[in-house]
C-alpha cells in the first residue's frame, strides 16, 4: 500500500479531529403542542392539499369536528347536526350534551385531553387519542368553540392555536350542544377551497351509518332510513343481480349483492369512520363471506369466483379502536374490545350464522348467486391458458418494456414517506412524441410514464380475456399491478395524457372505456384522471422569453386552457405585440414549458362514476355498434371551425 494513502487518511482524521461535532443541551428542543402540529401537520392529518382531492387535509379537519358530534349521537344525545360551509370557513352546531363548561379551553388546546379515555363515557367512538380538535385549532387561522349545557354557555376563541379570548360562563336560552367554527390557515393550506363534491358524500356516509340522524348542510337536509341499503343504492352503478342481503346485529351491519361487473367493490366503516384502506374487519368480512357461501353450496368454489362482481358494505363498532394512523383510514385492532372476541371471530361468527340462514330462507337469491359464481368460474377456466401465457409475457415485458419508464416510489411500497407514496403517478401518453417531453422533466421519484403505440383497442362489450390477449392492455395491467386486486395498485394517480385534438379525445375515451369495463373500482376510488394541458400560448413577441414565466402585473407569457383565457391574455398584452401559438399536440410543448404542467400546480380532471351518470347508455352510444345512430348524431351536431392562422 502506498505511503500516499496513509498520508491522505491521516489528513482526513486530522480534519475530523479539528472539527468536532457539537451535541449539547442547546441541541435539544421541545416544541409545545401547537408548534409540533403546525411543524408536522402530516402526522395528524395526512397530506395538506388545496381541496381538489377527497383526502386533502381540510376535509380531515372537517371530519375531526364532525366525528365529535357523531360520537354524541351514537351515545344517544342529539339527532341533528347543522353544518354551514363557505369556500374557506366551516361552522358545525350539534345538539348533544355539550362539552363540560369548565373544560372548553382544555379540550381545544391541551393534548391528550378528551372524554374518550374512559370507555364508559364513549364506548365505541371514533376519536380516542385526544388529538383531533386540537389539530383543527392549531391548523386554523381562527377557531371558535362554544358549549351550551343546561342553560349555561361558555365561549373561547383562538388564532393559530393561541387562546385570545375566553368568556365567563353565562346564562342562555340555547339548547344543549356544541358550536365550532374554524377557518383553515391559508399559509398552510394554500389556495384551498371546500368543495361540495367531496363534502356531500362524506355527509351521506354519516347518515347511512346513523339511521335517523339529520345532517343539514347549508340548509339541505340529509337523512337515511335504511342504512347500508341506502349506501349501496347510492354507489352501485350497475343493477344488482339479486335483492341486497341486509343483515344487522349488535355492533355490526352488512349489505351484500353482486352485479355484472369485474372485480370486488367494498365499503367498510368502523364506528362511523370510512376506512378506505380496510383493515382487520374488512379482511375478516371477505374471508367469512367466501367461506360461508362455499360451505352453503357444498361445492369446491374458488374464493375469487365467489367474490367476482361482489358489491358489499360492512360497518362495525369496536370498543377503543386502534387505527394505523391519525387519519383513521385502516383498522389495526385485533380485538373488538378489551374483553371482547377477536375481530375475525366476531365478524366470522355473525356472517356464518346470519348469511347462511338468509340463503336458506331465500332460495331465489341463493339461485341467482349460484348462477353468478358459476359464470365467473366458467370464464376463469376458459381464460386459464390465456392468462398463464399472458403472465409469462408480462414478466418478460416488465424486464424489457421500453414503453414503461418507472419511478422509484410506489403507492404499495411497505415502507417510505406516505406523502411521496400518495404522489406516485403514472402518465399514460399518446405515443413516443408526447412521452418525450414528460420523460425529460418528470420527477423520477414519483412519476412514471407508459407510452401507448397509438389508439388502443375498443374494449366495449368484450370479455376480460381481451385484457390478457391484447399485449398493450396486458402490459398496462402488469404496470399498474391490478390483476388480483386494486389494493395492490402501484400508483395513486393514473393520469391519461393525450393531445387536445380529436384523436386525443378518442384515445381518452378508449382508455376510460377500458377502465370502466374491467377495473371500475379504479375510477370509483378516485385514482383515474385526465391531464389538462394548455391549448394556447399567448405572449408578447418583443419581450417574452421562450419557456419562462414572469410574475407581476406585466407578464409576458400566458398559458391558456380555454378560449376565454386566450381572449383575456390578448387583452392584457395588447395589440399589435401579441403572438399566439396553438398547441395541437403534447409533443409541441417544450420540456421546459411542460415542467409547469406536470408539477405541483398541474391541472387534473378526476374521472368520476356515479349511478345517475347513465354510463351503460353512454358507452353503448359512443362505443357500441350503433353506427348509423351515432353518424346521424354527428351530422346533426357538426360545428364549423374558423381556420384562421394561429400566429398573429
Amino acid at each position: 500500500m502506498s505511503d500516499d494513502i496513509f498520508d491522505i487518511t491521516d489528513d482526513v482524521n486530522a480534519a475530523l479531529e479539528s472539527k468536532p461535532v457539537n451535541y449539547s443541551e442547546d441541541d435539544i428542543k421541545s416544541l409545545d403542542w401547537r408548534e409540533h402540529i403546525r411543524l408536522r401537520p402530516g402526522m395528524y392529518i395526512g397530506k395538506l392539499g388545496d381541496g381538489t382531492s377527497s383526502d386533502d387535509g381540510i376535509y380531515v379537519l372537517l371530519k375531526e369536528v364532525l366525528d365529535n358530534s357523531i360520537d354524541e349521537h351514537m351515545m344517544g344525545f342529539g339527532n341533528k347536526i347543522a353544518i354551514d360551509i363557505t369556500d374557506t370557513t366551516v361552522t358545525v352546531r350539534d345538539y348533544g350534551r355539550g362539552v363540560p363548561l369548565g373544560k372548553v379551553v382544555d379540550v381545544s388546546n391541551k393534548m391528550n385531553t378528551g372524554g374518550k379515555y374512559d370507555s364508559e363515557a364513549f364506548k365505541k367512538s371514533v376519536g380516542l387519542n385526544g388529538v383531533g380538535i386540537k389539530a383543527v385549532n392549531a391548523l386554523s387561522e381562527s377557531f371558535e368553540i362554544r358549549s351550551v349545557r343546561d342553560g349555561k354557555q361558555k365561549d373561547a376563541r383562538f388564532l393559530k392555536g393561541e387562546l385570545i379570548e375566553e368568556s365567563p360562563i353565562t346564562d342562555t336560552d340555547e339548547p344543549n350542544g356544541t358550536f365550532v367554527q374554524f377557518t383553515p390557515d391559508p399559509t398552510i393550506f394554500r389556495d384551498y377551497r371546500f368543495r361540495d363534491e367531496f363534502i356531500i358524500p362524506l355527509i351521506k356516509n354519516y347518515t347511512y351509518l346513523n339511521v335517523g340522524l339529520q345532517m343539514i348542510l347549508n340548509g339541505k337536509r340529509f337523512v337515511s332510513r335504511k342504512g347500508l341499503l341506502d349506501l349501496l343504492d347510492e354507489y352501485m352503478t350497475k343493477d344488482a343481480l339479486y335483492p341486497v342481503i341486509h343483515l344487522q346485529g349488535d355492533d355490526i351491519e352488512v349489505a351484500i349483492t353482486h352485479a355484472n361487473q369485474y372485480g370486488e367493490e367494498y365499503y367498510s366503516f368502523v364506528n362511523g369512520q370510512h376506512t378506505t384502506q380496510g383493515g382487520t374487519h374488512l379482511s375478516a368480512f371477505k374471508e367469512s363471506v367466501s367461506r360461508t357461501i362455499k360451505e352453503f353450496y357444498g361445492k369446491n368454489f374458488e374464493y375469487s369466483d365467489i367474490r367476482n362482481g361482489i358489491v358489499a358494505a360492512v360497518a362495525v363498532k369496536v370498543q377503543e379502536p386502534v387505527f394505523e394512523s391519525q387519519t383513521k383510514t385502516k383498522l389495526g385492532s385485533r380485538d373488538m374490545g378489551p374483553d371482547g372476541p377477536t375481530v375475525a371471530k366476531f365478524v366470522g361468527d355473525f356472517i356464518k350464522r346470519e348469511l347462511d340462514n338468509y340463503l336458506h330462507r331465500e332460495p331465489e337469491t341463493a339461485e341467482a348467486l349460484l348462477k353468478k359464481i358459476q359464470e365467473s368460474e366458467r370464464e376463469r377456466k376458459a381464460m386459464a391458458g390465456v392468462t398463464k401465457i399472458a403472465r409469462e409475457k408480462a414478466k418478460k415485458v416488465n424486464i424489457h418494456n421500453k414503453k414503461l419508464l418507472d419511478c422509484t416510489i410506489h403507492l404499495n411500497d411497505t415502507k417510505g414517506d406516505p406523502v411521496l407514496k400518495e404522489a406516485s403517478s403514472i402518465f399514460i401518453t399518446e405515443g413516443d412524441s408526447a412521452a418525450g417531453s414528460i420523460t425529460k422533466i418528470r420527477d423520477v421519484r414519483t412519476q412514471a410514464v407508459f407510452s401507448l403505440r397509438g389508439k388502443p383497442l375498443n374494449s366495449y362489450g368484450l370479455t376480460k380475456k381481451i385484457v390478457y390477449e391484447n399485449d398493450e392492455f396486458n402490459a398496462l395491467q402488469a404496470a399498474l399491478n391490478i390483476e388480483g386486486s386494486i389494493d395492490d395498485l402501484r400508483y395513486n394517480n393514473v393520469i391519461i395524457a393525450t393531445d387536445a385534438d380529436v384523436d386525443g379525445m378518442h384515445i381518452r375515451l378508449l382508455m376510460i372505456t377500458f377502465f370502466l369495463q374491467f377495473f371500475p373500482d379504479l375510477i370509483k376510488k378516485g385514482h383515474v384522471y385526465v391531464l389538462q394541458t394548455p391549448l394556447f400560448r399567448v405572449r408578447n413577441r418583443k419581450t417574452a422569453k421562450r419557456g419562462k414565466l414572469k410574475s407581476g402585473k406585466e407578464e409576458d407569457t400566458y398559458y391558456c386552457y380555454s378560449d376565454e383565457e386566450r381572449i383575456t391574455a390578448i387583452e392584457r398584452i395588447g395589440q399589435p405585440n401579441v403572438e399566439i401559438t396553438r398547441f395541437k399536440g403534447l409533443g409541441e410543448i417544450t420540456p421546459d414549458e411542460f415542467r409547469t404542467f406536470i408539477g405541483p400546480e398541474m391541472r387534473l380532471d378526476r374521472v368520476t362514476l356515479r349511478k345517475d351518470d347513465g354510463v351503460a347508455e353512454v358507452l353503448e352510444f359512443y362505443m357500441g355498434k350503433n353506427t348509423m345512430e351515432r353518424q346521424n348524431f354527428i351530422i346533426d351536431n357538426l360545428v364549423i371551425e374558423d381556420d384562421a392562422p394561429d400566429v398573429i
